[in-house]
């Protein structure tokens, strides 16, 4: 294999994105979970799900910081190594990149000060209009990412100008597209479920440290029962954007299909080893019929295989077809494990079970791997093109730019994301292992009932006593 500055900017765009990904996978569904705590604590009064948004709320400060920072990369790299990206399409993706900086920013950076340091200096509504404006901005955000990214996968609303040229003509095609409204919501899911696993995984971890344990229980019977909640229609939204890649991207379809001849009625590959070479797949087990229910809701349709399409006009194989059974297969399990957990916790087995409680604790990574998954699957599978259909990846690459530079920005990338990441992580832990304050009244800390003193800043001593009042 001939490294390329092609090849090399892939590898560091797919290295930088990969990181940053995780962060927006996290902290937009935690932005949501900390305005449905506030909004629980408004309407009950109960005094738990402060000290959980008191809690989540640090985790949340530092993921949305190291989200931030991740972020800047990309816009610096589509000028680094992808000019020609940016010279044909920015006419389009500079708006949307835009309306994202008006919209979505423009939110977080007008409450974000508010949800940080305003709890005990605003009303409580105000304080819970600003966590839901956080959680907006996070939503908006996500959406022109995905409307920019679903154009590239579904191109739409555009004339070709001189120099191949994007030119916008209708941004009504661009904003509503298909593609926008089964991918947006299946991102936003995905969020959500693997915020809801992390907050499941750390009561789980909680209860099995015997560490606050009535917040660890909350939070792992909330998490679970959000999770199987959220699964299922994850699961619906994923079949949908299944329909739309089946109908527009047929020879990603079939990559991940791991089809390679047509086939009527087609066969469903559940596990293979794709030989590109050969063009045939080794160990093969796959189930018929399955595959025309599953591409066109029919038991006798005929499925197109990767033979049917140019060899330079096809995907890589073997990636996007385990990526994506390594997505389902997370999917699955957190499925089960949410189910499972929502009827222990209805009764007191729940506390018995330290068997699924491991399950659960380990649990954690499966939100992240299936994003990640997903997203392997969408972008690989969008090979060899840049904008589908109409501009090749290698097209889009800077001209005149040479391996060396890109081997230097890539090991400097590397070092620096493992750096700050590194503390990153570690700064997550200790706020996690440290745990929130159990506290089963705040007026222990307040000196005026109307407005209590945030737990974050207590002594030792005064912690103590509120846990001991827990106790009691």
């Amino acid at each position: 294999m001939d490294v390329t500055p092609l090849l090399l900017s892939r590898i560091q765009f797919a290295f930088t994105v990969s990181y940053h990904i995780i962060f927006p996978a996290f902290t937009i569904g935690l932005a949501a979970w900390l305005a449905f705590l506030e909004a629980c604590g408004l309407v009950t009064g109960e005094r738990i799900y402060r000290r959980l948004s008191e809690f989540w709320l640090k985790i949340f400060a530092i993921a949305f910081g190291l989200g931030v920072v991740s972020g800047i990369v990309m816009a610096f790299q589509f000028g680094t190594n992808w000019s020609e990206l940016s010279r044909r399409t920015g006419p389009i993706q500079g708006p949307l990149l835009g309306y994202e900086s008006f919209t979505a920013f423009a939110l977080e950076a007008a409450f974000f000060g508010v949800l940080m340091f305003g709890r005990d200096r605003v009303p409580r509504w105000v304080y819970f209009l600003a966590c839901l404006m956080v959680a907006a901005g996070t939503t908006l955000s996500s959406f022109w990412i995905m409307v920019n990214n679903s154009w590239m996968q579904s191109p739409t609303g555009f004339a070709l100008g001189p120099d191949g040229v994007f030119i916008p003509t209708d941004w009504s095609a661009i904003i509503f597209d298909r593609a926008v409204w089964v991918r947006f919501p299946h991102m936003m899911l995905a969020a959500y479920v693997t915020s809801a696993f992390c907050v499941a995984a750390t009561g789980a971890w909680y209860m099995l440290r015997r560490q606050a344990a009535y917040e660890g229980r909350v939070m792992l019977t909330m998490g679970l029962r959000l999770a199987a909640i959220l699964v299922p229609l994850q699961i619906g939204f994923g079949h949908l954007v299944g329909d739309f890649v089946h109908d527009a991207q047929p020879a990603k379809f079939a990559a991940i299909e791991g089809r390679w001849e047509d086939e009527q009625p087609a066969r469903e590959i559940l596990l293979a080893w794709p030989d590109e070479q050969a063009e045939a797949n080794r160990f093969e087990l796959a189930v018929p019929y399955l595959g025309s229910l599953i591409g066109s809701m029919s038991l006798s349709s005929k499925e197109t295989g990767l033979k049917s399409f140019p060899a330079d006009r096809r995907p890589p194989v073997a990636i996007p077809f385990f990526a994506f059974r390594v997505m389902v297969g997370c999917g699955l399990l957190m499925l089960a494990l949410a189910w499972w957990g929502s009827w222990l916790s209805l009764s007191e087995r729940i506390l018995r079970a330290r068997l699924f409680l491991w399950a659960t604790f380990l649990s954690f990574p499966l939100g992240f791997i299936a994003t990640l998954t997903g997203w392997f699957t969408a972008e690989v599978g969008r090979q060899p093109w840049a904008v589908y259909g109409l501009l090749r990846t290698a097209d889009a690459v800077t001209p005149f730019l040479g391996a060396s530079q890109v081997a230097a920005s890539l090991v400097v990338f590397v070092a620096v994301y493992t750096l700050i990441f590194g503390f990153g992580g570690v700064t997550i832990y200790r706020q996690l292992r440290a745990g929130p304050i159990p506290a089963a009244d705040l007026s222990l800390l307040t000196t005026n009932p109307k407005r209590p003193l945030s737990l974050a800043g207590a002594s030792p001593g005064i912690a103590d006593a509120a846990e001991m009042g827990d106790r009691a």
